[in-house]
């Protein structure tokens, strides 16, 4: 059990690094485009969005037990916004329904109760996505608050998305926008324009 949980704590931390280092290194970026909505298919991650600008891509390998999964991130920073997709690849000889929920968890984990933690707020919402053949699924949107020094710093739309890959493989995904300079505690209202909108919509993994 000791070894199970070590693990999952190294396996949080390398979800959590590779997340802050692109956060770190979007926000320093000098210049930032406006709006230029352009189509960005990922074959190897099997997906394809839309993107207001052309994405930077990261890439690395998460150790987890004996195991390792790679993580891929691509991501725009636009004024104060980053959009990013994450995907997680679990070979199909490695994938137990176990794995896949606690890979998930982890997730969620990392950004939900950091938002507890820092006395913020979360609201889940019911929603919904297509697949590249335009099939619905139902799955869940997270609009969060986190503060700092006792006012809001930062608000996030988030969703999580598993697929079942042809060959038996599963991914996971965690699309996601982060609104820096929060000047509205209200998180949904601020992360239903259009322009966040959009990019939820047209995401479609296969």
């Amino acid at each position: 059990m000791r070894i199970n949980r070590r693990m999952e704590r190294v396996l949080f931390k390398g979800f959590a690094r590779l997340y802050l280092l692109a956060v770190i290194f979007f926000l320093v970026v000098a210049c930032s485009p406006r709006l230029n909505w352009r189509t960005v298919q990922s074959p190897e991650q099997r997906y394809t969005a839309l993107f207001p600008g052309k994405p930077d891509k990261l890439d690395r390998l998460i150790p987890f037990g004996d195991q390792e999964f790679r993580q891929t991130l691509e991501a725009v920073k636009v004024d104060d916004d980053i959009y990013s997709i994450s995907s997680i690849e679990i070979p199909a000889k490695q994938v137990n329904t176990d794995l896949v929920k606690k890979i998930t968890k982890q997730l969620q984990g990392n950004l939900l109760d950091r938002a507890n933690a820092s006395g913020g707020s979360v609201i889940a919402e019911s929603a919904y996505f297509q697949n590249s053949q335009h099939q619905r699924f139902a799955t869940t949107d997270y609009y969060i608050v986190f503060n700092g020094a006792g006012k809001v710093q930062q608000a996030m739309r988030v969703r999580w998305i598993t697929r079942v890959g042809d060959s038996g493989n599963v991914w996971v995904y965690q699309a996601s926008v982060l609104h820096t300079n929060a000047d509205a505690t209200d998180a949904k209202m601020l992360l239903s324009k259009e322009e966040y909108a959009n990019f939820f919509n047209e995401f479609y993994p296969e």
